[in-house]
């Protein structure tokens, strides 16, 4: 029988590694040899030569081998992988980058879509809620090219990018001790892992490993210097915070190109003797001002006012370098040792600062006020300044109290008379307004320049020459906010929101212990929070009522709608007056530039930012550098005090708490805790709407505002700890046992079950 003949069968050519990479890159599935082989019609004994293919393509580096053998590009996303949410977009998107990405290689664009899940009831479906900065596993598929969609599945919890703490070594070998008191992970750190950090530097590390039991372990990323040197107590908080503090090089570059700014179109301003008045260590003087009775008969006694502030504008262009490194600080940050600003030195301590004596550009508010000071008109312009001297508060003031010296004196009559004029029509407008007038101390560290030891903590002066520059710059931002609110273009507003109900009335609750009164939430203004603080002004109560004030008051942030301002008493406002060291500033002054048509570097339509996204982003920029301010100050009047260890001091309770009471200090102004058990041996009892703590067996009473002497028990420089044990108190602030013998009430804290007790 004859046989068949064998049919020639065609060979299919093999792909390239062109076509290989470009199909992996391309697959909306995952890739291995069996896909790529039908994907190219490859059969038989072609698959060897395939196989080999591959084989290169791993070898040169082109494609890894992922799970169950499958491929994928060299550096190709998993189809689960943990992501962290970076940011968003201008319309709201989600962006992520992978948690575990050590390639040199730029991440990947990861895009997440919000994802939905069954909640087992009905099967219905509810979204899960993810935002930035959240760590989530999620489901990963390709998109384009190195572009990537991702659904979250579950959040994970969230290891810091960066923890910073001092790396000591021991006979158990070496270990971080985290600054941020709230981390309660032990975590160690490998000699191996430790690069050239030395036991006792302050370092910031990277956890790599976090198992479900036992300690984490770290490496360290960025050794920061010995922790004993006072230069890094600020150092800390700007890691802590994660505060940018190094441009990018373009932004550097533009600003080393930076040039003075050309007369060109604007307003010549240079005869008119405009001054700077700002703290003695300022670098960057960002507002001058200038006064003169109004020459307008029918405006008797009334006042034209100029306000000349920097034309940073002019130099920071939307989208550019200086632009994006400028919007991620959102704001300068002011440290007893440093500052961290906002833009680089060759325009903040620069162009953009108002030298005496040289030219500067400037947006400026021309105002007319009445004797009452009122604004009845205002004029924005683009000039060209040029100031007639660099003032300072102290320096200013002692001019106008009959002591100027030879800088101040050939002002008195032009300037600094004229200025104090206008100021006095000023206060009085705030008067009649209502504006909020609390008086809380502020604290300032005294730093040796050279050395940077710290030699002194104080209370902050505070002078007529201050409140003046306060309501200049006050009248200009509303003259900015007025022209905003008619234009065309948006405005960044400031807003202050009415105080929450319930902590007026909380309030109302503490009042009536101390026979005071207060109007409902509704009545609640400005005006009334003044009368109370007047009635207690000098008098023992006064420091608690203005803590008390203050906490019921919401925070001030940036906004696209106005709602006004409260604490200001003001229907439209925004800030105009720092664009050297605020964003939001910034933005205004490009808003007035295209509203007035004052040529280049105004608001840029195509451009246009989503200002709701951009007002909360400058809203937390501000947030975290008050709280990395205060963290500082706290962390350098610890290790001001730390050799006064045992020394008695004589303070005020500031608060009362379950585990203590807060008392702030009055020769330096620190604030530290008196922990229940460093009182006299006794149960205390909190009494929450009294605001203060009673002994249920001396009868020893402490309430906020009190006066106490308290000694010195320990300092914490690396967590801003000061611990304080009771020492006595004042007759002024004593509440103790009546003379009869009769107990003060058995008081219970809301907080604690009803027969709970404290211990001293």
């Amino acid at each position: 029988m004859k046989k068949p003949e064998k049919k020639n069968i065609k060979k299919t050519p093999l792909p390239t590694k062109e076509q290989i990479l470009a199909f992996i890159r391309e697959s909306a599935t995952q890739v291995g040899k069996r896909e790529i082989a039908r994907a190219f019609n490859i059969r038989g004994e072609d698959k060897i030569g395939l196989k080999a293919l591959l084989r290169e393509l791993s070898v040169d580096g082109a494609v890894e081998k992922g799970a169950k053998r499958h491929l994928g590009r060299r550096g190709a996303l998993p189809p689960i992988e943990a992501i962290e949410i970076t940011h968003t977009d201008k319309d709201g998107d989600l962006f992520a980058k992978p948690v575990n990405w050590d390639s040199s290689e730029p991440p990947p664009t990861i895009i997440v879509i919000q994802p939905r899940f069954k909640t087992g009831f009905k099967g219905r479906f509810r979204p899960l809620t993810v935002g930035v900065g959240d760590r989530v596993l999620a489901k990963i598929t390709a998109a384009g090219d190195n572009t990537y969609e991702a659904r979250a599945v579950k959040k994970l919890a969230a290891a810091p990018a960066r923890l910073l703490g001092v790396y000591k070594v021991d006979e158990k070998g070496g270990r971080l001790l985290p600054v941020d008191k709230k981390y309660r992970f032990e975590v160690v750190i490998a000699r191996e892992d430790a690069g050239p950090a030395l036991s006792g530097d302050l370092v910031a590390a990277e956890v790599f490993h976090q198992p479900h039991h036992g300690p984490q372990r770290a490496r360290v990323i960025e050794r920061l210097g010995d922790i004993n040197a006072s230069n890094n107590l600020s150092l800390i908080a700007i890691h802590q915070q994660g505060i940018p503090h190094a441009f990018n090089d373009e932004a550097v570059a533009q600003a080393a190109q930076a040039k003075a700014a050309p007369l060109g179109d604007r307003v010549d301003l240079r005869n008119i003797p405009l001054v700077t008045i700002d703290g003695e260590d300022a670098r960057d003087f960002d507002d001058a001002v200038f006064a003169e009775p109004d020459t307008d008969p029918t405006n008797a006694g009334g006042w034209h006012l100029l306000v000349a502030i920097a034309d940073v504008a002019w130099y920071v262009r939307p989208g550019d370098a200086l632009d994006k490194d400028a919007y991620a600080r959102g704001n300068s940050v002011y440290f007893p040792d440093r500052v961290v600003p906002m833009l680089p030195e060759e325009l903040s301590n620069g162009w953009c600062s108002l030298k005496p004596h040289e030219d500067r550009g400037v947006l400026a508010a021309h105002m007319w006020i009445s004797a009452k000071g009122k604004l009845l008109r205002h004029k924005i312009i683009r000039g060209m300044m040029r100031s007639a001297a660099r003032l300072t508060y102290t320096q200013v003031q002692a001019a106008r109290d009959g002591t100027p010296d030879e800088i101040t004196a050939p002002l008195m009559d032009k300037v600094i008379g004229p200025l104090y004029g206008a100021y006095a029509a000023l206060e009085e407008a705030r008067a009649t307004r209502g504006t909020l007038e609390l008086n809380i101390t502020e604290r300032k560290i005294i730093v040796d320049r050279e050395t940077n030891q710290i030699i002194g903590v104080e209370p902050r002066a505070r002078y007529d020459s201050h409140k003046l520059i306060e309501e200049f710059m006050i009248a200009a931002n509303v003259a900015a906010a007025e022209t905003l609110a008619v234009s065309a273009y948006p405005a960044v507003y400031r807003i202050h929101d009415r105080p929450d109900p319930e902590r007026v009335q909380g309030l109302q609750e503490a009042l009536q212990t101390l026979d005071l009164k207060f109007p409902d939430a509704g009545a609640a203004r400005p005006a009334e929070f003044n009368r109370l603080l007047s009635q207690v002004r000098g008098g023992p109560n006064e420091n608690m009522v203005n803590t008390l004030v203050l906490r019921t008051q919401a925070q001030a942030v940036y906004s696209p709608e106005n709602i006004g301002h409260f604490g200001l008493g003001l229907r439209k406002y925004v800030h105009f007056t720092s664009p050297i060291r605020r964003y939001s500033d910034l933005l205004v002054h490009r808003a007035l530039i295209a509203a007035h048509k004052l040529g280049d570097g105004g608001w840029n339509p195509k451009q246009d930012p989503d200002l709701v996204a951009v007002c909360e982003y400058i809203s937390m920029t501000e947030r975290r550098a008050a709280l990395a301010e205060r963290q500082t100050v706290d962390r350098f009047t610890a290790a001001f005090l730390a050799d006064r260890v045992g020394a008695v001091f004589r303070g005020r309770v500031s608060g009362v708490t379950r585990f203590g009471l807060f008392v702030n200090l009055d020769e330096t102004g620190a604030d530290g805790i008196l922990p229940m058990r460093n009182l006299p041996q006794d149960f205390y009892d909190l009494d929450e709407r009294g605001h203060r703590v009673i002994g249920r067996r001396n009868g020893l009473q402490l309430r906020v505002g009190d006066i106490v002497d308290v000694r010195l028990k320990e300092t914490d420089k690396v967590a801003g700890g000061i611990v304080f044990e009771y020492a006595g108190m004042t007759k002024t602030g004593a509440r103790e046992r009546s003379n009869s013998g009769r107990e003060a009430p058995r008081l219970q804290s809301r907080r604690a079950p009803k027969k709970a007790k404290r211990r001293r």
